[in-house]
């Protein structure tokens, strides 16, 4: 196996900002420069948050440009390159690897529910085209398929598989992954109200919706873990619990979204199907964001 960079932390799942229908590249880089001042420990676009299934490709593309850019090297860039099409997938991850992405998170193909053989082969064309790692993207609840520890271990042998982010909310999985691959499997939680959790069982970081929000909070939840205060992350922990909630109300996109427009970072607009929070969940959010010291 090549080396793997060792992705850590709170990484953030980017949401993608729009102006009028179009997407907002000024908007975008700023929330790059903020996320990395906060403390972020990575950038995750153009993933099911960064809405990559109403993006056209070309946007998809450009968004991945754009973050990776803005970056500089910072923080590494774990860009989204997920598809039900093998050659789609195989497309996203060259581009994004010529973009100068550091990653790219690759999600279990949806949908058309290949075997565990059928899932085995779409991530080998992918791994077999590109010089960079590849993260899993394991989510039964959206992709109605889940990628078995024996399937990820015999993926693990490929040059450029490097870890996992686990959204099946089963938390035996980590430990059940751990054995099966090692400690050096990435593996990185979907899921911001289990993350701390995760952490205990042996993760390494959390791919982060909440984090679009609460960008320090998160990284220092993660710095506290990955130092063994594990009463330090539950103190924030206790302060991000309604958040963690209050975002996930509705689609979690569409929560964070409100989030940062109440911060006055980004326009709160998303693309059908999805659509604004209603004013009951804002209010919500509102509330949980002056609970986690986010507004006065």
């Amino acid at each position: 196996m090549a080396t793997k960079t060792n992705f850590r932390g709170s990484l953030t799942a980017l949401v993608t900002p729009f102006k009028n229908g179009a997407l907002d590249e000024g908007g975008l880089r700023a929330l790059v420069n903020w996320q990395i001042e906060q403390g972020s420990h990575g950038l995750v676009p153009v993933g099911t948050t960064g809405e990559s299934p109403t993006l056209s490709h070309e946007e998809h593309n450009k968004v991945t440009e754009w973050c990776v850019a803005e970056a500089k090297g910072r923080v590494p860039v774990i860009a989204g390159a997920g598809s039900n099409s093998t050659r789609e997938a195989v497309a996203l991850a060259k581009h994004a690897e010529k973009a100068g992405a550091d990653a790219v998170l690759v999600v279990t193909p949806y949908y058309n529910k290949p075997t565990q053989e059928g899932m085995y082969h779409h991530f080998k064309a992918v791994n077999d085209a590109i010089g960079i790692p590849i993260i899993i993207y394991n989510i039964p609840p959206r992709s109605v398929v889940d990628l078995s520890v024996e399937t990820m271990t015999r993926l693990f042998e490929l040059k450029n598989i490097a870890g996992v982010k686990d959204a099946t909310a089963n938390l035996a999985r980590v430990s059940q992954q751990r054995h099966a691959m090692g400690p050096d499997f990435i593996q990185l939680s979907g899921e911001d109200m289990t993350a701390l959790a995760y952490m205990a069982a042996g993760g390494h970081g959390c791919i982060s919706v909440v984090a679009n929000v609460a960008p320090k909070q998160c990284a220092d939840l993660m710095v506290a873990v990955l130092k063994g205060d594990y009463a330090a992350a539950l103190k924030i922990q206790d302060r991000l619990t309604p958040l963690h909630d209050a975002i996930f109300k509705e689609p979690g996109l569409a929560g964070a979204k409100h989030g940062l427009k109440l911060l006055g970072r980004v326009h709160e607009e998303v693309r059908l199907p999805l659509v604004p929070v209603t004013p009951p969940t804002g209010k919500v959010i509102h509330d949980a964001m002056v609970y986690a010291g986010l507004l006065n």
